[in-house]
């Protein structure tokens, strides 16, 4: 969310967007609704991507496209 913009627009709603993460865009009444929005669109756009397997974009060096290290329940309680 730290790269979200925002504009308010002529007819007073605001617009937000995540402009390295494509169609991530929302619309709300209020500055805060449009953040709140924001980030459930964000959050289900990640998620899709993940089921996807699509590349998500690297953003303020968070990288979600790492493989995920999967260590058995046995060899962590063994520890």
């Amino acid at each position: 969310m730290a790269t979200a913009e925002f504009d308010k627009l002529e007819d007073g709603n605001f617009v937000g967007r995540i402009p390295l993460c494509k169609g991530v865009i929302a619309f709300g009444k209020t500055l805060r609704e449009c953040e709140k929005e924001l980030r459930s669109i964000l959050e289900d756009w990640i998620l899709l991507g993940f089921k996807l397997q699509h590349a998500l974009p690297i953003i303020n060096g968070i990288n979600l496209n790492k493989e995920a290290v999967n260590e058995s329940l046995v060899s962590m309680q063994a520890s």
